[in-house]
């Protein structure tokens, strides 16, 4: 299990540095965003003090991840301390905003049209929120089906099994993308998040643009397929779906591989696309920072839709949503201080929890916007 981790993660570091590319980086010169940023991010400074112990709330797809920061935070500052309660990306946004917590975690950006961004700047004391980009991961359609090891999707097809549309693992939509495959004729046992989740609002964003119009409901971070059973956080919906044979779920790759679960290929158009290093590679080199400034979001709805042959489509960034201005002194010290490290030593432990590394040249990106908040 750690074999397979370990090559989408190595995908996703060497992969890091195309992004960069896409993203018009000043930084990435030739041979720069192929670095990861574990190699000389022990001489980034950090400013340790201020408030003791800080709070963040939200995605539990990053929790691993916070685990490592925290560790790694601990060892740097002694004394200091964050406390991440893994709540789900929209509970943690309205913690955020509510002033519950100092930041949150959140799979998907702030909404305009839900008020997040106004509420955001009014807990920011009038100053917008920033996003910041620290944790990186595909998206896997992971399923159990016995005597069904392997296994192509598209996105027309993944979007009738999770609207109610296909209702058998024979229907003959799935037989057509898996000739020769031995389907059986069981009921698809749908499992969703049923917590509010950035991962729902991604794969609905997914399922949106890439279903050719086989999905109406829209996105969102509550599920809204109408079918099928839900649990809470991603670790509820991936042991939900390893218990029951003929079950289908999407969850993060690590919490896929924890429970044992068979990952579908997708098909984008340009053939079965499985997911590792090459493909989830050739998917980031086609992101792109839609956001201005400091504020880091990333425009990942052009990789939905894409028919790049061996792109693997379906992924996600967990931001850290942070005020750009407007904690007290102690607060944004400490804040500083805590993404600081994320952002270099924190990053050393990623590849072991199923996460993805920062390239250097993204690194920079994210320390310059970390040192601006005030």
């Amino acid at each position: 299990m750690k074999t397979k981790r370990h090559g989408a993660v190595l995908g996703l570091i060497a992969a890091g540095a195309l992004l960069l590319t896409a993203c018009g980086s000043d930084e990435n010169t030739p041979g720069a965003g192929s670095t990861s940023a574990a190699g000389d991010s022990a001489a980034v400074p950090v400013e340790c003090g201020g408030k003791s112990n800080l709070s963040a709330e939200g995605s539990s797809a990053q929790k691993n991840a916070i685990d490592t920061f925290v560790q790694a935070y601990g060892q740097k500052c002694a004394g200091q301390n964050l406390a991440y309660n893994a709540s789900g990306s929209g509970a943690g946004v309205k913690q955020f905003n509510g002033s519950q917590v100092d930041f949150a975690g959140s799979d998907s950006p702030l909404s305009e049209s839900k008020g997040e961004i106004a509420a955001a700047a009014e807990r920011c004391e009038g100053n917008p929120a920033w996003h910041l980009p620290l944790v990186f991961g595909p998206v896997a359609l992971g399923y159990k089906l016995e005597g069904v090891a392997d296994l192509t999707l598209s996105g027309e097809v993944a979007a009738k099994i999770f609207n109610g549309g296909i209702k058998k693992w024979n229907d003959p939509a799935i037989a057509a993308l898996n000739s020769g495959a031995s389907l059986p004729d069981k009921e698809i046992k749908v499992v969703y998040r049923s917590d509010e989740s950035g991962t729902t609002d991604n794969f609905q964003l997914y399922l949106e643009t890439a279903s050719k119009g086989a999905w109406t409901q829209g996105a969102g971070k509550q599920f809204k397929g109408g079918v099928g059973e839900g649990k809470e956080k991603s670790a509820g919906v991936a042991q939900a779906a390893g218990s029951v044979d003929g079950a289908i779920t999407y969850v993060e790759l690590s919490f896929a591989q924890d429970n044992k679960l068979s990952i579908a290929k997708i098909d984008n158009g340009s053939g079965p696309v499985e997911l590792n290093e090459e493909t989830v590679g050739k998917a980031i080199d086609a992101a792109q920072i839609k956001g201005t400034g400091n504020d880091l979001v990333l425009d990942l709805k052009s990789i939905y839709g894409s028919s790049t042959a061996g792109a693997y489509p379906l992924l996600l960034a967990t931001y850290e949503i942070v005020c750009s201005k407007g904690y007290d002194a102690d607060t944004a010290k400490a804040i500083k201080a805590f993404l600081t490290v994320a952002a270099t030593t924190g990053q050393d432990g990623l590849a072991d929890a199923g996460y993805a590394p920062l390239p250097k040249a993204f690194q920079e990106k994210l320390l310059t916007a970390i040192k601006a908040i005030a």
